[in-house]
């Protein structure tokens, strides 16, 4: 699927305004077919999120790519991804940083996606732990990145905390059916949030997101 790979770059990414030339070679190496249902790898490369089991998605290839971009990785950071999902953004942020964890609560999904990073060749390079992603992982802090795919209602101060300064969170902030990617700053002065973009995103599960319900 290497031409609908490379279509993808150019038409969903580069094409929409995704400029970072590591970001985009790194969505270009990352197989998403392989992260996607059997039954879905004809979709894989679709402009759209797509369904992996219980009750959650895989990003829009385009938000993947915004969130990773806005992040400004060089190559040697540690970044944690919260809500792993099945494992894709995790890969593509394995591409791009120096160490990688993801957290996720549904232990299913959890070891479905070291399974995927496994055999994707991401195994040594991503952590999958099981946990509230709203909490972060703070044995783990400070990270200079952390990426969160799903939607909070404000921003999540406990991630904020692990931050490094100047290490930047970008969080989808807002209710249930509507958000704003926020991309934040840690600053000695507080947040400081460089700017937002409209999005949707399944809600963050835990203490500091929804409630479940």
């Amino acid at each position: 699927m290497l031409a609908e790979r490379h279509a993808m770059v150019e038409r969903q990414l580069r094409a929409r305004g995704i400029v970072d030339e590591r970001v985009l070679a790194a969505m270009e190496r990352v197989p998403r077919e392989l992260f996607v249902p059997p039954e879905l790898h004809g979709r894989a490369y679709a402009d759209a999120a797509l369904p992996i089991g219980e009750g959650q998605t895989i990003s829009q290839p385009y938000m993947v790519a915004r969130i990773c971009e806005e992040l400004g990785l060089h190559g040697t950071e540690r970044v944690l991804d919260v809500g792993a999902g099945s494992g894709y953004q995790a890969a593509v942020l394995a591409e791009l940083a120096g160490e990688v964890h993801s957290i996720e609560r549904i232990a299913a999904l959890a070891d479905h996606a070291r399974e995927l990073l496994d055999a994707a060749g991401y195994g040594d390079r991503v952590h999958v732990h099981v946990g509230d992603g709203s909490r972060g992982l703070p044995e783990h802090a400070p990270f200079a990145a952390i990426a969160v795919a799903a939607a909070a209602p404000n921003l999540p101060e406990a991630l904020y905390e692990q931050l490094e300064m100047r290490g930047r969170l970008v969080v989808p902030v807002g209710n249930r059916w509507e958000q704003l990617l926020q991309v934040v700053v840690r600053t000695p002065e507080g947040p400081a949030v460089l700017r937002t973009v409209p999005c949707r995103f399944v809600p963050l599960i835990g203490a500091e997101g929804f409630d479940g319900r």
